[in-house]
């Protein structure tokens, strides 16, 4: 069974759309990217499932039951991170950790053995009697992990959790991402493409309020366009750029480089192909040495642009 399901869920902000009758479900353990252009409606999606809003039309259910129906339990099983991130930054990280948990009714033995196990996941300890506005920008974001955690939530929702940070940080709470997101899971929204290949096995996408597309990192990735390949030959650049260039699988042909008798080139597939056997059979045919033919990684910055630029 599906841990989130939502059903034709829309929501409007008087004549803008924000979210047009999505739908999608995530299964247990699962952790899953949610991606797509400023204002397509990714946050506004995150704040129905954790109830800041309330959606217009559609259902939403944690667990095979409406949070309608259960609304308090289904908060109690759900952390989120906002990417405004709410601190008390007179609170000393100590104080914000014990509010936030005692507004998740937890008390006495049993909160301090969660804000314990929350430190120690986050890596906080060393800040925990600081006061908040002393923090730096990661430590900030590492705190707001540790009261999203706190409860010990079945899913987490993080909003843009990485926005501000400088290399260093972002590094670093993308690894505590996946470390948490090894025994729970998790809907991250965020625009680092890095992280997505980091962390997440699953993408949604969104535009203009709906649902675009809907499947695995690699699926998606190759699915946009067609295979990159890098090959260098030992032939005249001019003439075997041409050569590459009509060949049926063949998109388009970019060249690298020209030295000592070897070209080297970027060849992009068309939609869907793999241009790696045409690119053989030439050098067979022509007689021309292959030094390299290797698959290039996928791009998921162009497939998110391939996306999102054609999609309607």
């Amino acid at each position: 069974m599906s841990l989130v399901r939502l059903h034709d869920v829309s929501k409007s902000f008087g004549d803008v759309r924000a979210v047009d009758g999505v739908s999608f479900s995530i299964g247990r353990g699962e952790v899953v990217g949610f991606l797509g252009p400023n204002g397509a409606g990714k946050t506004t999606t995150m704040r129905l499932i954790t109830q800041a809003l309330e959606p217009d039309s559609g259902s939403i259910e944690v667990d095979g039951v409406s949070i309608d129906e259960a609304p308090l339990e289904s908060r109690r099983r759900i952390g989120y991170l906002p990417e405004t991130n709410p601190l008390y930054s007179d609170m000393l990280v100590a104080e914000f950790l014990e509010y936030m948990g005692t507004l998740r009714a937890l008390s006495g033995r049993d909160l301090r053995s969660r804000i314990d196990r929350a430190v120690a996941q986050t890596g906080i300890g060393e800040m925990f009697y600081r006061p908040i506005g002393q923090l730096s920008k990661g430590y900030r974001q590492r705190t707001g992990l540790a009261q999203a955690i706190l409860a010990e939530p079945d899913l987490l929702v993080l909003d843009e959790p990485t926005e501000g940070l400088d290399p260093n940080q972002r590094v670093e709470i993308r690894n505590l991402i996946t470390s948490i997101g090894a025994d729970r899971t998790v809907l991250l929204s965020t625009h680092v493409m890095q992280e997505v290949q980091a962390t997440c096995s699953r993408l949604l996408i969104i535009k203009e309020g709906r649902l675009i597309a809907d499947g695995s990192v690699e699926s998606l990735a190759s699915g946009s366009a067609g295979v990159r390949v890098a090959v260098e030959l030992e032939a005249p650049a001019a003439e075997a750029r041409d050569s590459l260039d009509a060949l049926s699988s063949v998109e388009s042909v970019s060249q690298v480089s020209e030295t000592g008798g070897r070209s080297s080139f970027l060849v992009d597939g068309v939609a869907g192909a793999d241009p790696r056997p045409e690119i053989f059979g030439l050098a067979r045919d022509r007689d021309w040495a292959i030094w390299e033919l290797r698959r290039e990684r996928e791009d998921l910055e162009q497939m998110f642009r391939d996306l999102t630029e054609s999609s309607s």
